[in-house]
């Protein structure tokens, strides 16, 4: 079990992470979210009680502590892998939460949002992707509202690859503050990836507050997908929704 889920994280962390299994999966159709349990055994976890995305509600009061951000300046690469738009983030970045030490390894884009807050959906959500040092995984979500043109978007759009499977070497420093609000109090739940191979055990840190992007940015992000990038929310089940 614990082989498995380390070998899924590292799976996600690596610049093929959607494709690196072989086996072929979309958004829609026929190897669509309905189906991707069915696509390969190694996928059987999409089946599982404790999937990501959901539907934030019914929350439950709690005191979370504040994560504590170390993000450095500077990403590494882009990359357009078909399924979203990835930047690899350099190393020396990370947050703690629960007084684990996760890494930053990359954060990438879905266009509409996976996750809904009260039913809400946004027409961007950003997740930003850690591990610890034993594989395990934490993701801070990010909505993005349209409005303001967002400097961090801009930077990297204007050297985004157009065709799926190309990577750039990023001429610009794009820092992943840039993608968060200054405000920075958020959701928590247990789910999973929300791509196969589905594996479970994953903290999410949905932020509650949003940050725009401008009706082009958006706009131009959905272009280069050429479809809808998000599955679509899982039954809550038995899971706490902390707030």
């Amino acid at each position: 079990m614990y082989k498995s889920f380390f070998s899924a994280a590292m799976l996600l962390l690596s610049s093929t992470a959607f494709s690196a299994e072989g086996v072929h999966w979309e958004y829609s159709g026929e190897a669509g979210p309905g189906n991707w349990a069915k696509l390969s055994p190694e996928f059987s976890a999409c089946n599982g009680k404790n999937q990501s995305p959901i539907n934030l509600t019914g929350f439950i009061e709690a005191e979370l502590d504040p994560i504590t951000f170390n993000y450095k300046a500077g990403s590494s690469e882009i990359l357009n892998n078909g399924h979203t738009v990835q930047i690899n983030a350099v190393p020396g970045s990370s947050i703690t939460i629960d007084g684990i030490h996760f890494d930053l390894k990359q954060f990438h884009f879905h266009a509409p949002s996976e996750n809904l807050i009260n039913g809400k959906s946004y027409p961007l959500e950003a997740h930003l992707v850690h591990a610890d040092k034993n594989g395990n995984l934490a993701v801070i979500a990010v909505m993005f509202t349209e409005g303001e043109k967002n400097k961090g978007l801009e930077k990297a759009w204007a050297q985004m690859p157009q065709e799926a499977g190309s990577i750039v070497a990023l001429t610009s420093g794009i820092s992943p503050q840039e993608i968060l609000p200054s405000h920075r109090n958020y959701y928590r739940f247990n789910g999973s990836l929300t791509t196969p191979p589905c594996s479970e055990g994953v903290r999410w840190l949905v932020i509650k507050h949003t940050i725009s992007a401008s009706k082009e940015q958006i706009e131009k992000f959905a272009h280069v997908m050429h479809h809808p990038n998000n599955r679509p929310v899982q039954q809550v089940n038995a899971r706490p929704v902390l707030k």
